[in-house]
């Protein structure tokens, strides 16, 4: 290769790799107050049930993180109108991205977590893709998480392993989640249910994050 071919290839890989997408980019930092304005509750409590939720951000020895927790609870309010088929559940989610929050260069999502020994669902929605009057929701994918109890884990989820889910429940689709056009995310608890092994019941949960970030594995 002649030295002009050498500085023409060096340029055009300079050029290659300044175009490609960063490693890492982060979706959430929960080090301030602020990022509460991005999140809302929720809980079987908007149903009739008696769970509870709330999200702080709190100081520590290493600065400041979020913590997630409440209690779950199965019983169900006697004057409830709502004819509830289960209850023991609350979440956190975030309120919808300013337009897309385009994911397709990432393969993973991950979180530094800290846990209490219960099972946890990490859920990105993406835009729904049906478009029919009859499910206008975002289209949901949900995968485990687990932390170990009571020190710090950065816990790794590959984008494959998210599986489509309704309402919470997993369905049998050849859909394919289309990670350029995700327009939120969650994380929630379950009373029951969860990898086996993990804490299960009704009960306090707690859940402390620092971040949260999408993970580039590949050229």
């Amino acid at each position: 290769m002649q030295p002009r071919e050498i500085l023409w290839f060096a340029a055009f890989a300079w050029n290659i790799e300044d175009l490609m997408p960063p490693m890492e980019i982060n979706i959430f930092s929960f080090n301030s107050k602020d990022e509460l304005k991005r999140w809302h509750l929720y809980s079987d409590s908007e149903y009739g049930g008696l769970s509870s939720a709330s999200l702080e951000i709190k100081e520590c020895d290493t600065g400041y993180k979020g913590i997630f927790y409440g209690n779950l609870s199965l019983d169900i309010s006697e004057d409830s109108p709502w004819r509830m088929k289960r209850s023991g559940f609350c979440g956190m989610r975030s309120k919808k991205f300013d337009g897309f929050m385009d994911l397709d260069a990432y393969d993973m999502v991950t979180m530094k977590l800290r846990g209490d020994g219960r099972c946890y669902i990490s859920t990105i929605y993406t835009e729904n893709w049906v478009n029919s009057p009859a499910q206008e929701e975002d289209n949901s994918w949900q995968a485990f998480v687990v932390a170990p109890k009571d020190e710090w884990h950065v816990v790794k989820i590959p984008l494959e392993q998210y599986l489509p889910t309704w309402r919470g429940n997993v369905i049998s689709s050849e859909m394919e989640m289309n990670p350029a056009r995700v327009v939120g995310m969650s994380l929630s608890v379950n009373a029951e249910g969860g990898v086996p092994g993990s804490k299960s019941g009704p009960g306090d949960f707690s859940l402390e994050i620092d971040w949260i970030k999408a993970l580039r594995t590949q050229n």
